[in-house]
């Protein structure tokens, strides 16, 4: 029972076209200078409950999700679910970066990927691929970044395979890498879909495939210490093309069994008004402390995401980016 933290979920469709609803003025300014909305650990809403844990996890906690799942097993997933909306739920709600964790079963001897975060989800990638794909179909001036990460398990022969299925499904839809991303040549040209793959030889192989994305992961369990962390970031300077500035906290051991009755949801909500604060001092653009994607957990609630793409307001011409004092 999530008592007074609990917010209501809620998908607010007007954010399902808001980048064809921009300004004129900042359809030619690129991507990366712009603000975008982002979900951290995208496909968390259907991890499998019945999953093994993931190959990747520490051996104690496999030992003892073994020894003890009845007890253990509860506690991984409440705090692995990072999202309960679905990938169509988050789109329409306005978010444009997609973190997917992609992995494949030991053991498996099929091709079959999953999206994984400490345990493997019930959906596999090749379903959300096209999931993705028939949402941009019905939102032909919708622009959707796709951050492919972690891999874990993933032979070259899995990474050929996850390759050409996202060349198959989106086709050119894919925007290569070559092109400067701003919305009027990415409608001029039909493409809608930014694929970042963490992967360097393959990218070094695709034309399709952006490089990683940086992503600024504080690693914090607290709210002051996380906007501290991103703060400092800023002060060193941003990436040069597309970056995530995570407002996600993470728990560690010790916060979990100082919090034995909570979960990532309480543990986020309990954050929002003070992250929500930071969001609106941001400013999109190029200059050093600049801001391009936010990513958080638990998207559908409070207002993080219209807060994202109101920033783009404050985009004047001349193009620069007015940072605090």
């Amino acid at each position: 029972m999530e008592g007074p933290l609990q917010t209501s979920v809620h998908v607010c469709h007007e954010n399902g076209q808001w980048m064809s609803r921009l300004p004129e003025k900042l359809w030619d300014i690129p991507l990366y200078n712009l603000a975008l909305p982002g979900s951290h650990d995208t496909m968390t809403y259907c991890l499998d409950k019945n999953s093994a844990v993931s190959g990747n996890e520490s051996k104690l906690v496999k030992f003892l999700n073994k020894c003890i799942p009845c007890i253990v097993h509860p506690i991984i997933m409440k705090w692995s679910t990072t999202q309960v909306l679905t990938v169509t739920e988050q789109l329409e709600a306005g978010v444009r970066y997609l973190d997917f964790r992609i992995a494949h079963k030991a053991n498996d001897p099929s091709l079959t990927l999953y999206f994984v975060h400490m345990v493997y989800t019930t959906i596999t990638v090749q379903d959300i691929l096209w999931e993705v794909l028939r949402w941009l179909e019905t939102h032909p001036q919708e622009v959707v970044i796709l951050a492919c990460r972690n891999f874990d398990g993933l032979s070259k022969k899995l990474h050929c395979h996850l390759i050409a299925c996202i060349k198959e499904i989106f086709q050119c839809k894919l925007c290569p890498r070559n092109v400067v991303p701003t919305l009027r040549t990415m409608w001029q040209r039909g493409h809608q879909a930014i694929v970042s793959y963490e992967e360097d030889m393959e990218v070094e192989e695709h034309c399709e495939l952006w490089p990683a994305i940086p992503y600024w992961w504080g690693n914090k369990t607290a709210t002051r210490a996380l906007i501290h962390f991103l703060e400092r970031m800023k002060q060193r300077g941003r990436p040069e093309k597309f970056f995530v500035a995570g407002i996600n906290l993470t728990e560690n051991l010790r916060y979990i069994l100082l919090h034995p009755f909570g979960s990532l949801k309480k543990m986020t909500l309990r954050s929002l008004p003070c992250l929500k604060i930071w969001i609106k001092q941001q400013y999109p653009g190029s200059k050093k402390e600049c801001i391009n994607i936010i990513a958080g957990d638990f998207i559908g609630n409070d207002d993080f995401v219209k807060d994202v793409i109101e920033l783009n307001t404050k985009i004047n011409l001349p193009l620069h980016c007015q940072s605090k004092g």
